[in-house]
C-alpha cells in the first residue's frame, strides 16, 4: 500500500522531517520525506496496510513544536520508493 501526501500547517523548523524518517523506519517503511518551497512536507511512503494507517496517524499529530493543519493527498506517482526511508534535501 501506497501513501503520498502533504502535510500543512507549521511542518518546518520543528524537527519534522527527522520524526517522519524514523516513524517510518521503525515500521520499515520504503519512501521518503522533503519540505516543499510552499511550507508544507511531502511524504511518499509504502508498506503494509496497518504500518501505512500508523504512519497517516502520526504524521497528524507530528512531533512536539509542530501544528499539522491537514493532510492533503496527492494524486500523482512518486517513483519508486527506495529503503531505507530517507530525507530528501
Amino acid at each position: 500500500m501506497r501513501l503520498h501526501v502533504v502535510v500543512r500547517g507549521r511542518v518546518q523548523g520543528v524537527g519534522f522531517r527527522w520524526f517522519v524518517r524514523e516513524a517510518a523506519r521503525r515500521r520499515n517503511l520504503s519512501g521518503w520525506v522533503r519540505n516543499l518551497e510552499d511550507g508544507g512536507v511531502e511524504v511518499a511512503a509504502e508498506g503494509t496496510e496497518n504500518s501505512i494507517a500508523l504512519l497517516r496517524s502520526e504524521l497528524g499529530e507530528g512531533p512536539a513544536g509542530a501544528a499539522v493543519v491537514t493532510l492533503e493527498e496527492i494524486d500523482s506517482d512518486p517513483g519508486e520508493l527506495t529503503r531505507p526511508f530517507g530525507i530528501i534535501r
